[in-house]
């Protein structure tokens, strides 16, 4: 069963759903696009498409009917009419008010409008699930962002910059398969280390400093996600403390990512020795987040997320501790939930590297 067919079994009779969000319209049509419109009924569905997409869409969808874009709403307005739809459903986490109110204003004829979360939320737990296919293109991405890695450590040395160890792993990637970036990448070195988010700046590396890199590659739209932190030389008795902290509670987080754990107490496993360790005010954002068509998608690994991992989730665990004008630390790797234990997709050491 295709992702059409699996959305339609979801619709009620006299339902369509309405997909214009870039990613989901290609997460459902296979087909990268920056327009579109993709309108999906019990029976059918339509990909309506301008000129400058309709011979690629022609060539490569597949699992419903390309349409050339010319009237976008009396051509809504027809189909709508001719498959006996009702209601209308939108996807309220990304449609704007103003896209939402242009189409109540020209879509004609006897139809409601569902702009509830009905639609993203059916959306968004499918794409929680993993296929064998999506894993395995989000393992092709780490791959290329590993690889890169290897490149920066052989790179990096004294006085050149966090935009050049940023640039060193970006052009490596996108020279390397990486349809584009995961994110823009996160290379810092020293006292910004203790940003968890910092942004790259012409600061020069010196030894005995911490270099923290969050970076990821996207291959036929799906993400990897890591992060590495390594040492110029040596480094103080503290900063090998901190890190020796959060590798163990990284590992102990990895060992209890299972089916069947919420989002919550995985955050804790992890949460919770990072505080007996004495770090428990420096580590601020949640454990992960899942990742696919997007860099941060749901469930999530927090201090809130109830949700109950299930086989073929995909979640990054990435605990840190930052100490504000002094270092920080992050190791992450994203996982693949199995029943009795997770299937780790990052292969890059993470036993502190002194280069």
């Amino acid at each position: 069963m295709n992702r059409i067919e699996t959305l339609r079994r979801q619709l009620p009779e006299n339902a369509c759903a309405l997909i214009t969000s870039d990613v989901n319209r290609r997460y459902f049509t296979g087909m990268k696009s920056s327009a579109g419109t993709l309108i999906v009924f019990k029976n059918s569905a339509y990909l309506i498409i301008d000129s400058r997409y309709i011979e690629k869409a022609q060539d490569t969808v597949t699992d419903c009917d390309v349409i050339k874009q010319e009237r976008l709403y009396a051509q809504l307005s027809d189909l709508i009419t001719e498959n006996h739809a009702e209601k209308v459903w939108v996807e309220s986490d990304t449609m704007t008010l103003s896209e939402f109110e242009r189409l109540r204003e020209n879509i004609t004829g006897t139809v409601t409008f569902n702009n509830s979360s009905d639609l993203s939320r059916i959306i968004g737990e499918m794409r929680m699930i993993k296929s064998d296919s999506e894993i395995a293109l989000m393992e092709k991405a780490q791959r290329i962002a590993e690889k890169a890695l290897e490149n920066a450590l052989n790179f990096i040395k004294e006085g050149i910059t966090e935009r050049e160890i940023a640039l060193c792993l970006d052009e490596y990637m996108l020279r390397n398969g990486a349809e584009t970036l995961s994110f823009e990448t996160i290379a810092l070195c020293g006292t910004t280390t203790s940003m968890p988010h910092g942004v790259p700046t012409d600061r020069p590396l010196k030894k005995g400093e911490f270099i923290l890199m969050d970076f990821g590659a996207v291959v036929d739209g799906y993400h990897s996600d890591m992060t590495r932190t390594v040492a110029l030389g040596d480094i103080s008795e503290e900063m090998e403390k901190a890190y020796s902290v959060v590798l163990e509670a990284q590992n102990r987080a990895i060992n209890a990512a299972v089916c069947g754990i919420t989002g919550k107490r995985l955050d804790c496993v992890a949460r919770d020795f990072i505080a007996a360790n004495g770090y428990g005010d420096y580590f601020g954002h949640g454990l992960g987040h899942s990742v696919g068509m997007e860099i941060h998608e749901s469930p999530c690994a927090n201090t809130r997320d109830e949700t109950v991992l299930r086989e073929n989730m995909v979640i990054t665990i990435e605990p840190g501790v930052y100490l504000p004008k002094k270092f920080g630390i992050r190791i992450e790797d994203f996982v693949v939930i199995k029943q009795n234990s997770c299937y780790n997709l990052t292969n890059a050491p993470k036993n502190l590297i002194k280069l």
